[in-house]
């Protein structure tokens, strides 16, 4: 039986496994991710020896994903200190030998959540993380959406609560989706994590418009027919209400949602596996390929 290597390559740390699916996931390892020389390194080494015929790499970014880009497979524009223009999975193709799947962290888990998880019964849905950041992959007609680059749903330009006086917490825009719902917004504007806040915090019904506004614009984008909900944040369980009462509100019936809320704005399907899982897909698809 085939053996595909998979990466969870985030800004904080590597999650490297093989095997096949959620039923196969074997020998997980996670390490910090310092300098691209030495965490790319640690990870070939992980996989030398393995035997595995494909490896999928889903990555945090912006990263290139045009085939026909000299820069395939390259970290772009990121913050992180001393990632900015690195190649990923050049060297990984070059030290294993084997062909190497690439796109980004959410695309895969994306991928995850169709084949394995809360997403397999439709045909279009989008998946979003929200925790550190906001992140999001699209699957459009069972297949993940690719453009120009790749969807950066973290950074949609929403508005904040009238009178609201936070000024967001992302870098490059502010009050953006990220900047205002996204977990360092949560500790920035309440001076604690998230997580350290109660049920009954007066932090999760202005978090649950925030994120109902995100939700509504991709919505009225490309009418998705489930949303798949991952990350730290969603945690908060209160939140799944508050948010589905809220996305209602803000369509004001301009277009029908389902009855059933709750199994259109749904938790992830595959907990905290739904990445490293889609980098196994993603190598699965690969290694079909490279077959012909």
């Amino acid at each position: 039986m085939p053996t595909y290597g998979a990466i969870e390559a985030g800004g904080t740390k590597f999650v490297c496994a093989v095997g096949t699916g959620p039923d196969d996931l074997r020998d997980v390892e996670a390490f910090p991710t310092t300098t691209p020389a030495e965490t790319l390194d640690r990870a070939a080494a992980y996989f030398k020896g393995r035997g595995i015929d494909a490896l999928g790499v889903g990555s945090f970014g912006p990263v290139d994903l045009d085939p026909a880009s000299p820069t395939w497979g390259h970290i772009t524009s990121t913050p992180k200190p001393g990632w900015r223009g690195t190649d990923v999975a050049g060297p990984l193709a070059r030290a294993l030998g084997v062909p190497v799947a690439f796109d980004t962290d959410v695309n895969a888990a994306a991928v995850a959540e169709h084949r394995w998880g809360a997403a397999r019964d439709v045909g279009s849905f989008v998946y979003l993380t929200i925790g550190t950041g906001i992140g999001g992959g699209a699957v459009v007609g069972g297949r993940v959406l690719h453009g120009r680059t790749h969807p950066e749903m973290g950074h949609l330009l929403i508005a904040s609560d009238p009178g609201d006086g936070f000024a967001g917490a992302c870098p490059y825009h502010g009050a953006c989706w990220e900047g205002l719902a996204a977990g360092p917004a949560l500790e920035a504007r309440w001076g604690v994590p998230g997580a350290a806040l109660p049920p009954d915090h007066e932090a999760w019904p202005i978090q649950a418009r925030a994120l109902a506004r995100g939700l509504v614009t991709l919505l009225l984008t490309l009418s998705p027919e489930r949303f798949v909900l991952g990350g730290g944040v969603m945690r908060q369980a209160q939140l799944f209400p508050l948010v589905r009462a809220e996305v209602r509100a803000q369509l004001n019936g301009y277009v029908p949602l389902p009855d059933d809320l709750d199994a259109f704005i749904v938790p992830t399907g595959l907990e905290g596996n739904a990445g490293v899982l889609g980098a196994l897909a993603l190598a699965h698809d690969r290694a079909a390929q490279a077959a012909g």
